[in-house]
């Protein structure tokens, strides 16, 4: 039996909070490395800016709405799943900090925004999940003010995580997966994986200038299921190795921080 739109969702709410506290290494170096690089730019990028008003584009588990609001002195979280707004609310005991997050549902493409209303504006992990990320890049770019900046991230195609992930959820694969892992594994949804060259052009089109870019995380299998902690620290060494030269294209995550022409 097929799941409801809003069971599949908090299933998946369910999975992002387990990766960035996976029992495996390898699992949770690759996700925690995005989530400490995002949240070091959303500090760094408040220090040199004041934010009246940031933006994150799919919340998902609500992992960097406490670093926003904290940085922010309103904070809005937009998601086109409701499910996903509703796991929003359980997240702060902190009254201060929740009275700063207002929970917008829709899409993004056709919101009740004010274009150039906003300072900081995040979006990680969603633009592979959209078939037109054009049109949800030219929308957030809009969004911004003159100046206002962007942090985005998306994984990389010919990533080896990227590339074996389409045999992971063949019949039977993904049982023994689960069973490796002995928590959840989803399908990733990932219907638009853009290459460095077309994500570049679908920014500047946009109007937005990259500002700073890092690639993060390198998987291979077997290492990553069953090396442990010298696995994972071995995959951490490839992915400096590998930053920078001619294969950096088999990193995981491709992350940005762009800025809107003034």
């Amino acid at each position: 039996m097929t799941d409801s739109p809003a069971a599949a969702a908090e299933r998946l709410v369910a999975l992002q909070k387990t990766l960035y506290a996976s029992r495996n290494p390898t699992r949770r170096y690759l996700h925690c490395g995005r989530r400490d690089w995002v949240q070091g730019q959303i500090v760094h990028l408040a220090r040199h800016r004041a934010v009246a008003t940031a933006l994150e584009v799919g919340p998902g588990s609500g992992v960097y709405l406490q670093s926003l609001a904290g940085t922010a002195e309103r904070v809005i979280a937009f998601d086109i799943e409701p499910s996903h707004l509703e796991a929003t609310k359980t997240l702060f005991d902190d009254r201060e900090l929740k009275a700063r997050i207002d929970c917008v549902q829709g899409d993004l493409r056709n919101s009740p925004l004010k274009d150039g209303s906003i300072d900081l504006l995040l979006c990680s992990e969603v633009i592979e999940h959209v078939a037109d990320s054009r049109s949800l890049l030219n929308a957030m770019a809009a969004l911004l003010a003159p100046g206002g900046k962007l942090i985005l991230t998306t994984p990389q195609p010919y990533s080896p995580l990227e590339i074996l992930g389409k045999v992971a959820f063949l019949p039977g694969v993904v049982q023994l997966l689960r069973w490796i892992y002995r928590e959840p594994i989803e399908p990733t949804g990932h219907i638009n994986l853009l290459t460095r060259a077309q994500l570049e052009i679908q920014c500047a089109s946009a109007g937005l200038r990259v500002v700073e870019r890092q690639l993060l995380g390198f998987y291979l299998p077997v290492i990553g299921e069953f090396a442990g902690q010298p696995g994972q620290r071995l995959l951490a060494a490839m992915e400096r190795v590998l930053r920078g030269s001619a294969l950096e294209g088999l990193l995981w995550t491709q992350c940005y921080v762009l800025e809107k022409d003034v």
